[in-house]
């Protein structure tokens, strides 16, 4: 796969996935969690902002692979 098609891929997946992730983040934060402890909120809120990054991180680094040479 040519890399500029790997970008366009992955940029697409990049947002479809930021988005989806956030409404779900925000989904899990709006529920039982508000009637929590204040610091188990604040590690809850800690990991749900953390957690897109190593998804992204696997995308990223898919979309940079160098392309085969024939």
């Amino acid at each position: 796969m040519r890399m500029r098609t790997r970008k366009l891929i992955g940029s697409i997946t990049m947002i479809v996935f930021v988005i989806v992730y956030a409404l779900m983040a925000m989904g899990l934060a709006q529920g039982r969690i508000t009637e929590a402890a204040g610091w188990v909120q604040g590690l809850t809120y800690a990991v749900l902002g953390l957690a897109w990054v190593l998804p992204a991180a696997l995308i990223i680094r898919w979309m940079e692979k160098p392309e085969k040479t024939r």
